[in-house]
């Protein structure tokens, strides 16, 4: 198998540990706050696991997209746009919200505030990742919502 073999099962792999932690992180972070509860050392561990998954993920789509061919293919066509701009510009969107929300988060010692920080920051990414995933199966035909690539 060829290192983008390799790397292209990894990023599609790895892509559901990013979304389970991002979607228990968010519910998490909901509870906490609309609950008015302690934000626990199992609270920050996971925002942290979170955020550390997401930018493993990161990592993994920025060597795939200078080795894919889908990034080669022309952007008027829908799936070269899609590979070319629009995943890798709303990917690293959400991993920017993520960072932020986890910073923030750190920073204010209102453990109600953490969670609303970290229930915004992250909510807005998982919105943008389900758009993104939404965009891939309309962009390209041979991708479902939750099928493995």
């Amino acid at each position: 198998m060829s290192l983008y073999g390799i790397l292209k099962s990894a990023h599609s792999g790895w892509r559901y540990i990013v979304f389970i932690l991002l979607v228990v992180a968010v519910i998490q972070a909901l509870a906490g706050w609309f609950g008015k509860k302690t934000y626990t050392e199992g609270n920050r561990k996971l925002n942290v696991f979170t955020l550390v998954s997401a930018h493993i993920q990161l990592l993994f789509g920025l060597v795939l997209y200078f080795l894919s061919p889908l990034t080669k293919l022309p952007s008027s066509e829908a799936i070269g746009r899609y590979w070319k701009m629009e995943h890798i510009s709303i990917m690293i969107l959400a991993i920017i919200l993520i960072t932020v929300g986890n910073a923030k988060s750190k920073k204010v010692t209102d453990a109600v505030a953490k969670h609303k920080n970290i229930a915004i920051f992250f909510g807005l990414a998982l919105v943008f990742i389900i758009v993104a995933i939404y965009m891939m199966t309309k962009a390209d035909s041979s991708k479902t919502f939750f099928g493995v690539s």
